[in-house]
C-alpha cells in the first residue's frame, strides 16, 4: 500500500516556499519508540540513580535532554540536501578513521570499565563508533555509486570497500568493542550486496571475517568466558551468567501482560545494566509479551519503510539516496535483533543499546541524526521533479 504523506510547508534560501514531504510512518514510529523508551528509562532507572546521585529521576532527566538533543539532530539531518553527504564522502570517512585513532589516545580517549570507547564532551561522554560507523557506512554508498562499474566486475575493486570496513573493524577491536565491529562489518557487507556485487565476491571477505571474529572470541579469556557463559549461564549462575540469568528471570516474569509499569523486581540491582543494554528484558518484565510483541512490531514497521524509502529512491533514479536509506535500515534492524538477541539468550553478551530505548546520548544523537537524513531521502524521493509551487513534473530520469 502507498503511503500518505504529511506535508509542511517551509521557505528556501531563496525565499521561495517549497513543499516538505515528511513520511509519518516514520515520524509516528520513531515517536512511539521514544516515548516507550523514555517511560522505561524512568523505571529501569529509578532505584541505581537514587542510590548513586540521590536524585530518583535523575537518569531520566539526561535521557530527556538527549532525545531533545537527537532531535535537534534530526532536524539537521532533515535540513541538508543529500547530495552533499555524497560530494563529501571522503571527508567523512576521513573524520571517522581521525575518531577512531583518537579515542584510543590516552588522555583524549576515557576509559570506561577496561574500554576506551570514549571522547569526553563537558555534559556527556561520547562514544565515536557511533558517528564513526554513520560516515563509514555514507562513504561506501558513495563509493558503491562512484565506482558501481569496478565494484562488480573486478574483485579487487570489491576489496577497497572491504579494506575500509576491515581497516575500521580493526580500530574498534582495540578499543575494545566487539559489538559495534561486527554490526559495521555485517552492514557494510549487505549494503555491498544490495550494491550489485557478485555472490561468490562476498564469500571470501565473510568467511575470512567470521574466522577471524571466532579466532579473536575464544584467544580472549574474557571473550570467552562470555561466550561459554552465553550457552549455558545456569552453570555459573552467579559470576559469568550473572548477567544473563537475572535478564532471562525478568523475561520469564513477564509472561503474557506483564507485572506492572515500576513493579520490577529485577531492575532493582540485580540485573545489571537494567537501563542501558539490558533495558528490554525490564520492558518484558513490567509489560510482558504484550509490550514485547508491541516494540518489535514497531520495530519491524520502522526498517520496513527504511528499505521501503530505499526501493523508491532507486526507483527514483537516485542511487546514493537508495543505497544510504538501506543502510539505514539495514543497521538499525541488526543493532535492534543483536540487543534483544542478547537479552533472551540467543546471542552473546555485547555492549550495544537497543536504539531510542536504551539510555545513552552518544546512541540518541546519532540515530535520531540518521532519522532526520532518512526523512530527507523520502522528501527528496517524493519531489524529485515537482517544481516548487508543489505541482507535479514528469520524473527525471
Amino acid at each position: 500500500m502507498s503511503a500518505t504523506t504529511t506535508v509542511m510547508s517551509y521557505a528556501r534560501s531563496t525565499g521561495q516556499p517549497r513543499r516538505l514531504t515528511l513520511d509519518p510512518w516514520v515520524i509516528g514510529t520513531v515517536a512511539a519508540l521514544l516515548l516507550i523508551g523514555l517511560v522505561m528509562v524512568a523505571s529501569a532507572s529509578i532505584g541505581i540513580a537514587e542510590k548513586e546521585t540521590g536524585q530518583a529521576f535523575y537518569y531520566f532527566k539526561h535521557q530527556v535532554f538527549y532525545v531533545l538533543a537527537g532531535l535537534v539532530a534530526a532536524l539537521l539531518g532533515l535540513g541538508v540536501p543529500t547530495r552533499y553527504w555524497e560530494k563529501y564522502s571522503i571527508y567523512l570517512l576521513i573524520g571517522a578513521f581521525l575518531m577512531l585513532v583518537l579515542v584510543l589516545i590516552p588522555g583524549i580517549g576515557a576509559a570506561v570499565n577496561g574500554a576506551r570507547r570514549w571522547v569526553r564532551l563537558g555534559v556527556m561522554n561520547f562514544q565515536v563508533s557511533e558517528a564513526a560507523r554513520v560516515m563509514l557506512l555514507t562513504y561506501i554508498a558513495s563509493f558503491a555509486v562512484r565506482r558501481a562499474d569496478e565494484l562488480r566486475a573486478d574483485f579487487r575493486g570489491f576489496m577497497k570497500p572491504v579494506a575500509v570496513l576491515a581497516a575500521a573493524a580493526a580500530l574498534l577491536l582495540l578499543e575494545p568493542d566487539f559489538g559495534a565491529a561486527t554490526v559495521l562489518l555485517a552492514t557494510g557487507f549487505a549494503l555491498l550486496f544490495l550494491a550489485g556485487v557478485r555472490l561468490h565476491y562476498l564469500l571470501v571477505p565473510v568467511v575470512l571475517g567470521a574466522g577471524a571474529m571466532g579466532a579473536l572470541a575464544v584467544s580472549s579469556p574474557y571473550r570467552l568466558r562470555r561466550l561459554i557463559a552465553f550457552l549455558n549461564p545456569w552453570n555459573d549462575p552467579f559470576n559469568s551468567g550473572f548477567q544473563l540469568v537475572q535478564s532471562l528471570i525478568a523475561i520469564g516474569r513477564g509472561e503474557w501482560l506483564g507485572v506492572g509499569l515500576g513493579a520490577s523486581v529485577q531492575k532493582l540491582f540485580y540485573l545489571p545494566e537494567s537501563h542501558t543494554d539490558f533495558v528490554f528484558a525490564v520492558l518484558a518484565e513490567e509489560f510482558g509479551f504484550l509490550g514485547v510483541a508491541v516494540v518489535i512490531g514497531l520495530f519491524a514497521m520502522l526498517v520496513g519503510r527504511a528499505l521501503k524509502i530505499s526501493r523508491d529512491a532507486g526507483a527514483a533514479g537516485m542511487p546514493f539516496q537508495s543505497y544510504l536509506a538501506a543502510a539505514i535500515g539495514i543497521w538499525l534492524g541488526l543493532q535492534s535483533f543483536v540487543n534483544i538477541g542478547v537479552n533472551m539468550g540467543l546471542l552473546p553478551t555485547k555492549g550495544l543499546t537497543l536504539p531510542l530505548l536504551s539510555y545513552g546520548g552518544s546512541s540518541m544523537l546519532v540515530t535520531l541524526g540518521w532519522l532526520g537524513v532518512l526523512l530527507r531521502i523520502n522528501h527528496e524521493t517524493q519531489t524529485a521533479g515537482r517544481p516548487a509551487g508543489g505541482a507535479r513534473e514528469g520524473r527525471r530520469t
